[in-house]
C-alpha cells in the first residue's frame, strides 16, 4: 500500500522521526466495542496509560480518504459518537478510503497502519479468530491471516471467549504465530484469565519478550506475535459463570439470524446486558492492563 494514504499527528510524527518508543491502538473498540460515554473515556486513558509507561500512542482510524496514525481529541470524539462508523478490515482499506467514509479498523486493519508506519507493538483488547462451528460456517477472522504475514506485535487478554480458542491457537500455529504467555502458562480467554489451553512460550519480562520479537524479525520470519497478557485477577470473570453466558448469547444471535461483522458486536453488547455490565468493567480494565505491558515492550525493543 502507498504511504501517502498516511497522516500522523505532530505528537507521532515526532516518536518515529527520532526512533521513540510508539504502541498502535485500534478504532473499532471506540466504535463497536462499547457504549459512549465508557469509549470515550477508554480511549483517552489507554493514550495516557502509554504516555506514562514512556511510550507515545498512536491511535489508527480512517477518515477524509486517508489512514490517520494517531488521532486528536476531535478525532477520538468523532470515533466514540458518530453511529454510521464503518468497520474495516484488510478488505475494506480501497473502498473506505475512496469513498472518504469514516472506517473503525479492526485488529487485522489496525496491524497494517502500524506496519505501514514503522509500529511495530499494538495494543488491543482480544483478537477474533475461528468462530464457534467454524468448521460449518468457515467464519475465521482476518486477524488471524495478518499475524501470520504483519510484522506486528499484538498485545491483548487472549482471543475473545466467544470464540472457538482451541481452534484459534491451531490455525495460528500452523501459519507459524508464536503465542507468548506474559507471566501466564495458560492462554487467556478474555474475560476469563484461564481457557484450558497452553500457551507456546512463557516470558516473564517486558525485555524477555522484546528480544524474541527482534530475534524474530533478525531471521527474517515475516509475521506478528501475539502477547497473551491475562486480565488483572481483581477483574477477572469466572470462566465457568461467562461461558454459560456466551452460550446463551450464541443462541440468541443464531436465532435472529446475524451474522459476519455483526456477530462480535451483537455478543458483546449482550453480554453485557446478561452479565450487568460486569463485562464492560472486565473489558476496560484488561484493555488498560494490555496498554501498560504493550507500552513497556516498546519501550524495551528501543534499548
Amino acid at each position: 500500500m502507498n504511504t501517502s494514504y498516511l497522516t500522523f499527528t505532530d505528537e507521532v510524527k515526532d516518536a518515529l522521526a527520532n526512533n521513540k518508543p510508539v504502541v498502535a491502538l485500534e478504532t473499532t473498540i471506540i466504535s463497536h466495542g462499547m457504549p459512549y460515554p465508557q469509549n470515550i473515556e477508554m480511549a483517552k486513558k489507554v493514550e495516557q496509560i502509554i504516555r506514562d509507561n514512556g511510550a507515545v500512542p498512536a491511535t489508527i482510524g480512517i477518515m477524509d480518504g486517508k489512514i490517520k496514525i494517531g488521532l486528536n481529541e476531535q478525532e477520538l470524539e468523532a470515533f466514540a459518537t458518530i453511529s454510521h462508523v464503518e468497520k474495516v478490515s484488510r478488505r475494506d482499506f480501497p473502498y473506505i478510503l475512496s469513498s472518504g467514509k469514516i472506517g473503525a479498523t479492526t485488529v487485522s486493519a489496525t496491524m497494517i497502519g502500524a506496519a505501514l508506519a514503522g509500529i511495530e507493538v499494538f495494543a488491543t483488547g482480544g483478537i477474533g479468530g475461528v468462530h464457534r462451528e467454524g468448521e460449518v460456517t468457515m467464519d475465521v477472522s482476518a486477524d488471524l491471516t495478518e499475524l501470520a504475514q504483519t510484522n506486528v506485535a499484538v498485545v491483548c487478554a487472549g482471543a475473545k471467549s466467544i470464540l472457538d480458542i482451541g481452534r484459534t491457537l491451531e490455525f495460528l500455529e500452523t501459519h507459524g504465530v508464536p503465542v507468548v504467555g506474559y507471566k501466564t502458562s495458560e492462554f487467556p480467554s478474555f474475560y476469563a484469565r484461564e481457557s484450558g489451553y497452553g500457551v507456546d512460550f512463557r516470558l516473564e519480562e517486558a525485555a524477555e519478550v522484546a528480544d524474541v520479537l527482534r530475534t524474530k524479525w533478525e531471521l527474517g520470519l515475516a509475521g506478528g506475535a501475539l502477547i497473551a497478557n491475562p486480565v488483572p485477577a481483581e477483574a477477572a470473570m469466572e470462566h465457568s459463570e461467562i461461558e454459560g453466558v456466551i452460550q446463551q448469547a450464541l443462541a440468541e444471535a443464531k436465532d435472529q439470524n446475524v451474522t459476519g461483522k455483526k456477530v462480535t458486536p451483537f455478543l458483546l453488547a449482550r453480554i453485557k446486558q446478561l452479565t450487568e455490565g460486569r463485562s464492560l468493567e472486565t473489558n476496560i480494565a484488561l484493555v488498560y492492563h494490555n496498554a501498560e505491558v504493550a507500552a513497556q515492550i516498546a519501550v524495551a525493543l528501543k534499548k
